[in-house]
């Protein structure tokens, strides 16, 4: 699916940012090299054997069985855990966040149609803004309006999207949602919006 495949009428998009714009991995990835590395000056332990249990726990179980199972391997301290979540929050990544090429062919081309670009993103609203100013936007960036819905409720409800409708004069019928999750999807249907999955544009492994 590309740009021209998708209503004309449309006058307003919403993404998701992890795993929609750019693959949530190559936050987390570096996170956990980063938090390697503390450890192995704090505790001098192996940070190349903890980046690969956390990376291997990631694919298998998920982000939130992580440190658990550092805990368990690696008999980390619990005290830890805050300074695992401090960094997840806030890290300075060596790396730049890259944005899938499809979707930023797609991002340029609803900005050179003066179409509008909203991010409308669940978690942490302080993590999601730090992955946001670490992403390489080709200078997409002045043009996108972000919402971070925990400010809010999460999605799947619907009231991020209302909020966004009043603020900036649109209807329902303007505005299309591209996301990866069941919580997108229903928070679409919620608000009365159109829904496309992100796998339409994609064509790579989300995870």
């Amino acid at each position: 699916m590309v740009y021209n495949d998708i209503d004309s009428t449309k006058k307003a998009f919403v993404f998701e940012l992890d795993n929609v714009l750019y693959p949530e991995k190559d936050y987390l990835y570096q996170v956990y090299y980063l938090f390697a590395s503390f450890l192995e000056y704090t505790e001098m332990l192996d940070p190349k054997a903890m980046v690969s249990l956390m990376t291997s726990t990631y694919e298998e179980e998920g982000h939130d069985a992580v440190f658990d199972a550092l805990q368990r391997q690696f008999n980390v301290d619990a005290k830890y855990a805050q300074n695992f979540q401090h960094l997840m929050a806030n890290a300075k990544l060596p790396l730049k966040l890259l944005l899938y090429q499809q979707m930023l062919d797609l991002l340029q081309e609803i900005v050179v149609d003066r179409k509008k670009l909203f991010i409308v993103t669940n978690g942490n609203p302080e993590q999601q803004l730090n992955k946001i100013r670490q992403t390489e936007w080709h200078g997409l960036e002045q043009y996108l309006i972000c919402y971070f819905a925990n400010e809010y409720t999460p999605k799947p409800e619907p009231d991020t999207i209302h909020t966004l409708i009043k603020e900036h004069g649109l209807q329902l019928r303007d505005l299309v949602m591209i996301g990866d999750s069941k919580n997108d999807e229903f928070c679409a249907e919620a608000s009365g919006i159109d829904y496309i999955e992100v796998g339409n544009f994609i064509s790579v492994p989300l995870k």
